[in-house]
C-alpha cells in the first residue's frame, strides 16, 4: 500500500546514511558476497523465474548467473571509480572532478528478467554508494521477495541496515508515486514504451533524473554472402528464444531476394523442430507466454499481419494445452512499413521481408520508432563498417554475425529514441548512477 511505501522510503533514505559513508572498495566486497550467495541458491532462483515467469528452467538459471557476473564486475569497479585532477588555470590551485553518489535509486522493472534487470541497477547503484529502492513487476513478486531476502541477509550479517536494498510490491500507483516522488534520486525503469512516456514526463516535471529501457523492433539483415548455416540457428534463437518476449527478440528478418526462399524454408524446418513444453523439462527449449492478455496480443497481431498482405508460413495459432502456449510464428510477404511490422508485440511473430540493396535496408532497419538492438550478417568487411559506422545502425546495440538478443555485462545495455536513451551495467554507465562535482 502506500502507508508501506511511505514507510519504506523513510528506511532507505535513513540505511543510505549509513552506506555513504563506507569506503568503495568495503561495498565492493559487501556486492561481492551478494553475487556468492546467489551462486548458492542459484538452482532454486532459476526454477523460481521458470515457475513464475514461464522461460526455460536454463534461461532463468542464466538470469540468475547474469546478476552474479554484475556483482563481480561491480567489485572491479568498487577501486576504479574516479574523477580527473586537471590542470587550473589558476596559480596554487587544483581542479578535480569529484563523482557522489545520487542517493536513493528507485529501481522498476518488467516480468520478462525479473532478476536480471534489478541486478544490473543495484550491483552499480549500490558500489557507487546509492541506497535502492526496488518495484519488481506484479506477476513476479515471488521472485523479488527471494532475492531481496537473499541479499537482507549478506547486509546484516555485515551490520549494514538491510533497507539499503528495500523493496516494494505493488502496481501502477506506487509506480506512480516513485515517478513523483522526490526522494527519488535516479528512477530506472524497464519497461514498455507507452509506460515509459508517462514515467519520464511525470519524473522529468519534477526535474529528477531517469534512465529508461524500454521497447525494442530490432531486425536481422542478412545479404547474400551470410553463411547460412550461422544464420538459420541465431534467427531462430533471437525470434523464438524466451518465447518472443526480450526486448532484444527479432521481430523482423531482412532476406537478400536472392536467398529470401532458401532461408524461408529452412527457418521453417528449424521451427518445426522446436521442442515445446513445460519450462522445467530439460528438453523444453520454448515455454508459455506469461499471461492470457498475451496470447491475446499474439493473435490480434496474427490477424492484422494477414489483414495488411501477409501470409503466414508457420505457426500463428494457440496450442490446445494447459497454460498460454501459442505457435512461434513467421510471416511473409508483408512490406517492410506495413503497421503491424512497425508495430512491437511482445510474442513470438517474426516478420520476414525482402529487399535489393544495402542503403534501403539500412534505411528500413532505422524507421522504426525503437532503437534498441540489430544484426547483420555478412562476410563483406566494408559493408560491416558501414553498418557500425554514421549511416549504419540507430541502435544502441549494433550486431555482426550474431543474434540481436542477449548482451555482455562488460558492455553499457540499452538503445536509443523510443527506447529511452538509457544505459545500464557496463562501460561508463556508472556515471548515471552518480552526480559530479567540479
Amino acid at each position: 500500500s502506500l502507508e508501506d511505501y511511505e514507510e519504506t522510503v523513510k528506511k532507505a533514505k535513513e540505511a543510505w546514511k549509513v552506506w555513504a559513508d563506507i569506503p568503495a572498495p568495503k561495498r565492493g566486497e559487501i556486492v561481492r558476497q551478494i553475487g556468492d550467495a546467489l551462486r548458492q541458491k542459484i538452482k532454486v532462483l532459476g526454477s523460481l523465474v521458470s515457475l513464475e515467469m514461464g522461460k526455460i528452467f536454463v534461461e532463468g538459471v542464466g538470469e540468475v548467473q547474469e546478476y552474479v557476473d554484475v556483482c563481480d564486475y561491480a567489485v572491479g569497479l568498487s577501486r576504479m571509480i574516479g574523477g580527473p585532477i586537471l590542470p587550473s588555470e589558476r596559480p596554487g590551485h587544483a581542479l578535480i572532478e569529484q563523482w557522489n553518489p545520487v542517493g536513493l535509486v528507485g529501481i522498476i522493472t518488467a516480468f520478462n528478467f525479473p532478476v536480471a534487470v534489478y541486478g544490473w541497477n543495484s550491483a552499480i547503484a549500490m558500489i557507487c554508494g546509492n541506497a535502492c529502492l526496488w518495484k519488481g513487476a506484479p506477476t513476479t513478486s515471488l521472485i523479488s521477495v527471494a532475492v531481496t531476502k537473499i541479499i537482507a541477509k549478506v547486509l546484516e550479517d555485515n551490520r549494514v541496515p538491510g533497507a539499503i536494498c528495500s523493496l516494494v510490491c505493488g502496481g501502477a500507483d506506487i509506480g506512480t508515486a516513485m515517478a513523483r516522488d522526490e526522494r527519488m534520486d535516479l528512477l530506472s525503469f524497464t519497461g514498455s514504451t507507452k509506460v515509459g512516456k508517462q514515467v519520464a514526463l511525470m519524473v522529468q516535471e519534477r526535474f529528477g533524473r531517469s534512465l529508461l529501457e524500454l521497447g525494442g523492433n530490432n531486425a536481422i539483415i542478412v545479404f547474400e554472402d551470410a553463411d547460412l548455416n550461422l544464420v538459420i540457428p541465431s534467427a531462430l534463437f533471437a525470434a523464438v528464444g524466451t518465447a518472443g518476449q526480450r526486448c532484444t527478440t527479432a521481430r523482423r528478418l531482412f532476406l537478400h531476394e536472392s536467398i529470401h526462399d532458401e532461408v524461408v524454408a529452412k527457418l521453417a524446418k528449424a521451427y518445426a523442430q522446436v521442442r515445446i513444453g513445460d519450462p522445467w523439462d530439460s528438453d523444453t527449449l520454448y515455454g508459455p507466454l506469461h499471461t492470457k492478455e498475451a496470447v491475446k496480443m499474439f493473435l490480434g497481431a496474427v490477424e492484422q499481419a494477414k489483414q495488411q498482405g501477409g501470409s503466414v508460413v508457420y505457426g500463428g495459432k494457440v496450442i490446445n494445452r494447459p497454460g498460454n502456449y501459442v505457435e512461434p510464428t513467421i510471416v511473409t510477404g508483408l512490406p517492410h512499413n506495413a503497421p503491424i511490422v512497425h508495430t512491437e508485440t511482445f510474442a513470438p511473430i517474426l516478420y520476414v521481408l525482402k529487399f535489393k540493396e544495402e542503403e534501403e535496408v539500412f534505411a528500413w532497419n532505422n524507421e522504426v520508432k525503437q532503437g534498441l538492438s540489430s544484426s547483420i550478417f555478412t562476410k563483406d568487411l566494408g559493408r560491416i563498417f558501414r553498418w557500425l559506422g554514421p549511416k549504419g545502425s540507430d541502435c544502441g546495440i549494433v550486431n555482426v554475425n550474431i543474434p540481436t538478443s542477449g548482451a555482455e555485462i562488460g558492455g553499457a545495455f540499452g538503445g536509443e529514441k523510443h527506447t529511452g536513451g538509457g544505459r545500464e551495467s557496463g562501460s561508463d554507465s556508472w556515471k548515471l548512477y552518480m552526480r559530479r562535482s567540479t
